[in-house]
């Protein structure tokens, strides 16, 4: 287990590239499993998350062959079958959240698909009906043994195309009934499917691997099945989520920091949430500069009420950002409330804010009451464990804005999500230290 240790205080200065996008990535390295032929993924994050789902099709029986740093080759010609129903396959798949995404293609390819309860972040139960009703809707036949929480589907004369409305606009869930739609026979419609950019950027990979799709970028995709799909090449989007990481770190260290090449058109309300906080984004060609900035100042609604952020299904404002512009806002002017809609335990992470001298009231499991300090006082260092990615992020943030020495636990969540976060951090004047905490 390992540690960072953070002398706050210290401003930031220069560029940073982003990573490419983990929710990305998870989904377009599960759709390898569609082809026999040859796929090639570039900008590929080297993080946990992915790297544990990159082992876990490796142990499927996945080619995997990496090109150069962010850069890997995969052919799924020789799939393992019996892997799923193996002790490791369970212990592996249950530790990844992201693991469910390999059944909608090994259903639709092979005609069967096998997947533990998988983990991920401690932010409230995550439900997976709409993943296997979607599959049930395509003629798959479910079963769940509540012993070894193991799910299965298996579709022994193949999947058959049929319109569904999905009872929410999951993300995983869209891109998981996409990936199973692909080679069922006939059409399949897709209703209150999700439509976010990595929905998108998936829907176009498989397009370019000879899957018929309609409707991309909309909330209703159209799948006209195909027999076979063949290889491509896919570049991985850069990652919004860490985008907007990049900003608050910014902006909470009174810093000037350039992000690189962010893809303006797919950062939705990104942007458009980080001004109402008051905060000067400059548009620099592809790139994102944000100035120096001694103070900003929360802008009230219309009527001169408090400004309300919360979540929604794009193209609203993404849930995983929740926590960052929770923290940013402890130290502007004025008080917003943060109601995160989606995950009941999102929020208890404030208490550690709260312990760093921040105004912060938690008004129930999906609202927090933030009062800004406007840099009049500075949070306090303290000594804190990260409970899931964002979180961990948040959190190393408010550390960084901090006057003395903070210590993070469990930074393990924060690497499942963001690459070599402590060395880009140094590249740009960051005090951070990493330490293997062996006790």
């Amino acid at each position: 287990m390992s540690i960072f240790k953070i002398e706050g205080g210290h401003r930031l200065q220069g560029d940073i590239t982003p990573q490419g996008a983990k929710n990305e990535a998870l989904q377009v390295i599960c759709a390898v499993l569609l082809t026999s032929e040859k796929v090639t993924i570039s900008n590929i994050p080297d993080i946990r998350d992915v790297n544990k789902l990159i082992f876990i099709l490796g142990e499927l029986g996945v080619k995997v062959e990496k090109l150069s740093k962010n850069t890997y080759s995969f052919q799924a010609d020789e799939i393992n079958l019996d892997y799923l129903e193996s002790f490791e396959f369970k212990r592996d798949g249950s530790s990844l959240r992201g693991s469910i995404m390999i059944v909608g293609p090994l259903l639709t390819r092979f005609g069967k698909g096998y997947i533990p309860r998988p983990g991920g972040d401690k932010i409230g139960r995550r439900r997976l009906d709409t993943h296997f009703e979607g599959f049930i809707n395509l003629g798959a036949k479910f079963r769940y043994n509540k012993t070894e929480y193991f799910y299965g589907v298996e579709a022994k004369n193949g999947l058959t195309g049929k319109y569904m409305l999905l009872d929410e606009a999951s993300v995983t869930g869209t891109a998981n009934i996409l990936m199973a739609s692909v080679m069922a026979k006939g059409i399949t419609t897709i209703y209150n499917a999700a439509c976010e950019p990595y929905i998108q950027q998936l829907s176009k990979m498989l397009v370019s691997m000879g899957a018929k799709i309609s409707g991309i970028g909309s909330n209703k995709l159209i799948i006209e099945g195909v027999e076979i799909l063949h290889g491509c090449k896919h570049r991985i989007l850069p990652d919004m989520i860490e985008i907007g990481s990049w900003i608050g770190m910014a902006v909470m260290t009174r810093s000037e920091l350039t992000i690189k090449d962010v893809s303006w058109d797919d950062l939705g309300q990104i942007p458009n949430i980080f001004r109402k906080l008051g905060i000067n984004l400059e548009k620099k060609g592809d790139d994102i500069h944000i100035p120096t900035q001694e103070s900003y100042e929360i802008k009230g609604d219309l009527d001169d009420s408090i400004l309300t952020v919360s979540d929604a299904p794009w193209p609203g404002f993404t849930p995983d950002l929740l926590s960052i512009v929770l923290v940013v806002a402890t130290q502007a002017k004025g008080s917003v409330l943060i109601h995160q809609k989606m995950f009941e335990s999102r929020l208890f992470f404030v208490d550690k804010l709260i312990d760093m001298g921040a105004k912060v009231i938690l008004c129930d499991p999906h609202r927090a009451t933030v009062i800004g300090l406007n840099h009049e006082s500075s949070l306090r260092a303290t000594t804190m464990s990260s409970p899931d990615i964002r979180a961990g992020i948040s959190l190393l943030i408010a550390a960084l804005s901090a006057e003395g020495t903070s210590t993070i636990h469990n930074i393990e969540q924060i690497d499942r999500g963001y690459e070599r976060i402590d060395e880009r951090l140094r590249s740009i004047g960051a005090k951070i230290e990493r330490i293997d905490n062996t006790f």
